[in-house]
């Protein structure tokens, strides 16, 4: 699997970045996909905040008759769970690991750190988060679900993390149903998790925009 790049944007005032945000696209997107989230999350203004938004590498997908394109792993079947390939699904959280920790060498401290994805890169948000060695910020999870439940060594160090979990109740390609599940697997493991669902389908709404600058804006200020 080969790595594709990141599309970084850096505090608008020009100061150096104390803080990272990044955001995991979804299956056939790229990193550019949330690029106009930025400046609509309306962050304070001395907020001086990172956005990496890594590109997925292209890879052949089951589901869509083994088409290639952005993912960042093969999805096998379409069930309840979602069946995909796990080792896949681990590599890519490794490589978002280790974009966490080039961030951490370079004097960014982790509990600054957010890290969030959308759809399938949510599942892999949810496996570099609750994997990584270091304390983080927080995770937002955005009409996903959380694959690799069943088969997780989970880091001490991130017990404790913020755990923001949205969904739409209108999602014909994620059933809010996995979204809820995936939230509510969290809780059992002991995590705190603040779930919100949507009156919308696969996309972003408004009233969600808003309320992730929020909550942004309150583990990062």
């Amino acid at each position: 699997m080969t790595a594709p790049g990141e599309l970084i944007i850096e505090p608008k005032d020009g100061q150096p970045a104390d803080a990272c945000v990044f955001i995991i696209h979804g299956l056939g997107a790229d990193g550019h996909d949330f690029e106009p989230l930025v400046p609509a999350l309306a962050l304070p203004k001395d907020s001086h905040v990172r956005f990496i938004m890594p590109h997925a590498p292209r890879l052949p997908v089951t589901i869509n008759g083994g088409m290639v394109m952005p993912a960042w792993y093969d999805i096998l079947a379409m069930d309840l769970g979602r069946r995909v390939d796990e080792r896949q699904l681990k590599k890519s959280a490794e490589r978002i690991q280790a974009l966490i920790q080039e961030q951490i060498d370079q004097g960014i401290d982790s509990q600054r750190i957010i890290v969030a994805g959308f759809s399938q890169g949510g599942a892999v948000a949810y496996h570099a988060a609750l994997t990584f060695p270091a304390p983080l910020g927080g995770l937002l999870a955005m009409s996903t679900y959380f694959a690799t439940a069943d088969n997780i060594d989970l880091a001490e160090a991130n017990r404790q993390i913020p755990i923001e979990v949205q969904h739409g109740n209108f999602d014909p390609i994620v059933p809010e149903s996995l979204g809820r599940s995936g939230a509510d697997r969290l809780k059992e493991m002991g995590y705190a998790v603040n779930y919100r669902q949507y009156p919308m389908a696969h996309a972003l709404c408004p009233q969600q925009v808003n309320d992730i600058g929020k909550w942004l804006s309150s583990r990062l200020n």
